[in-house]
């Protein structure tokens, strides 16, 4: 009797270990990678102590994610590669403070816009003659390459527009006497000004209206419709105000 159990026994589990050996593995769940540029508090930038990225736009992304109900990870890029690595798909998306612009959308999409941004010029503490965009003819102006502070600057006439990977390296020499003025978003010349109170000023208000989005690889449509669910979801139970006062406090 016992070796007719220890039969049935041992064909039970052959019969499981075949058919658990022929059943297909669950697909694993889609993870998206979405590059930043940390470079530009307070929207985005390096923690020195825990190197992730912290800021505004990886707190909004956090909560779109959670609303919508997927995963991703957070990648820092710099600038061009960012751009570059979206339009060519090797991103699923970005979140930079990304104006939305027409000549990015023939290479990428949007999301709805989740804020605005504007160009602002800054100058050194102890500059008197630059007051505005008329008097930045024929000078020097820092931006960082291929955002629209880049685009408005190239725009001035005479001036002698030097582009930077990263808009901190624009301030820098702003603060050493290697450009006159640097334009770039309200939000990240604020950050520097505050933190350089001595040798920064802002110049006048902005002059540029622009809207901000999550940028997503063009061949990805179901990741843009999550994004935008994420998004309307945080506008609605209140959310992205919230990290907007935390981030951008009045």
């Amino acid at each position: 009797m016992k070796n007719y159990l220890y039969k049935v026994l041992a064909l039970v589990l052959i019969a499981v270990f075949v058919l658990g050996a022929c059943t297909p593995a669950a697909p694993a769940e889609k993870v998206y990678r979405i590059a930043s540029d940390a470079t530009w508090p307070p929207f985005e930038t390096i923690d020195e102590t825990t190197k992730e990225i912290v800021g505004f736009d990886a707190d909004m992304m956090k909560a779109v994610a959670e609303a919508a109900g997927f995963k991703y990870e957070l990648v820092n890029v710099a600038w061009d590669a960012l751009l570059a690595g979206v339009s060519q798909c090797q991103y699923d998306g970005a979140v930079s403070s990304i104006s939305i612009t027409e000549d990015r959308q023939k290479t990428m999409n949007f999301s709805d816009p989740y804020g605005t941004a504007g160009q602002i010029i800054t100058v050194g503490a102890n500059n008197t003659e630059i007051i505005g965009l008329d008097s930045l003819v024929g000078k020097r102006i820092g931006v960082q390459l291929a955002t629209t502070g880049d685009i408005a600057a190239q725009k001035i006439e005479g001036a002698e527009v030097k582009g930077y990977d990263s808009v901190d390296l624009a301030f820098q020499d702003l603060m050493n006497g290697q450009v006159d003025a640097v334009i770039a978003d309200l939000a990240p010349s604020a950050n520097f000004v505050l933190l350089n109170p001595d040798k920064l000023k802002l110049v006048g208000s902005t002059f540029t209206d622009e809207a901000l989005g999550i940028a997503v690889c063009k061949d990805n449509a179901e990741f843009l419709t999550l994004v935008n669910k994420g998004l309307a979801a945080i506008q609605a139970n209140g959310k992205l105000d919230e990290l907007k006062a935390k981030w951008f406090p009045k």
